[in-house]
């Protein structure tokens, strides 16, 4: 299998062109594995779509099927440019979450930056209540569910012993995405983030966009101006609408490409 390994702000991928195989969980487990695979955060899978110029599902390192990804969807551009298969900077790209809309920054034909569409935030829950120790957090879906909690610094926090309590609470059934926000700036957010299926990874932007989008349904952040998250992989901005409409940009890089023997 051929694959290209892609990353945007650290977040990695392995990107395949081809339908979802029959032992996709197994296969996505091995494949992400640092130590006797490539190693991930997790594989995408494009192909083409019938509603828009391209189709990705995305599976987490250990095998679990996240809706949406934000830093992914943007690899996948860059993907399907540089690899001719849709050679325009304007395109849309159909996702389990609906089809979004990105916009390329090219320069010398490479893809140096990504602006996406990323839809309309939902509230879920203005206070969902957490564990001892923590206040609680707002749940917001964004395609894939987040839980994002504010706190006065995020650079000391156990990540490792936090995220996976929360992730596999039972009162977030399916798991949920956990990111811990602090507010810099206005126009400035500090986070980190325990990925669901993932564990701690280096940026998230779906989280960014949940981030961003709490921050201004708290009045910490103000809506129509770009906010930069700033993650442990780079920074991303995202604009939220007066309605919870959310635009994201950042980079995307490719690594190298490869084949690994199934």
């Amino acid at each position: 299998m051929r694959f290209t390994k892609m990353q945007g702000l650290g977040n990695d991928f392995m990107l395949v062109r081809s339908q979802v195989p029959g032992d996709v969980s197994p296969l996505c487990r091995r494949l992400c594995d640092r130590h006797f695979g490539i190693g991930a955060d997790g594989v995408i899978f494009v192909s083409p779509s019938r509603v828009a110029d391209g189709s990705m599902r995305i599976f987490n390192a250990d095998g679990s099927e996240a809706k949406m990804c934000g830093n992914g969807i943007r690899c996948v551009g860059k993907y399907l440019y540089e690899k001719g298969l849709v050679p325009k900077d304007r395109m849309m790209v159909e996702t389990l979450s609906g089809v979004k809309a990105l916009t390329l920054t090219v320069e010398d034909q490479q893809v140096e930056r990504v602006s996406v569409d990323m839809g309309r935030a939902v509230l879920e829950q203005a206070e969902a209540p957490l564990p001892d120790g923590l206040g609680p957090g707002m749940l917001i879906s964004v395609g894939n569910p987040h839980l994002v909690i504010f706190s006065d610094t995020v650079e000391d926090l156990p990540l490792s012993l936090w995220g996976p309590r929360i992730e596999s609470d039972p009162r977030f059934p399916g798991g949920v995405n956990v990111e811990f926000v602090q507010v810099l700036a206005p126009e400035q957010l500090r986070m980190r983030v325990w990925e669901r299926g993932c564990g701690v990874t280096l940026a998230c932007g779906t989280g960014a966009c949940a981030s961003a989008f709490a921050a201004v349904q708290a009045g910490l952040c103000p809506a129509g101006r770009p906010i930069e998250v700033v993650l442990d992989g780079g920074s991303l901005r995202v604009t939220v609408s007066a309605e919870g409409d959310l635009s994201m940009a950042g980079p995307a890089v490719t690594v190298f490409e490869g084949e690994v023997d199934l």
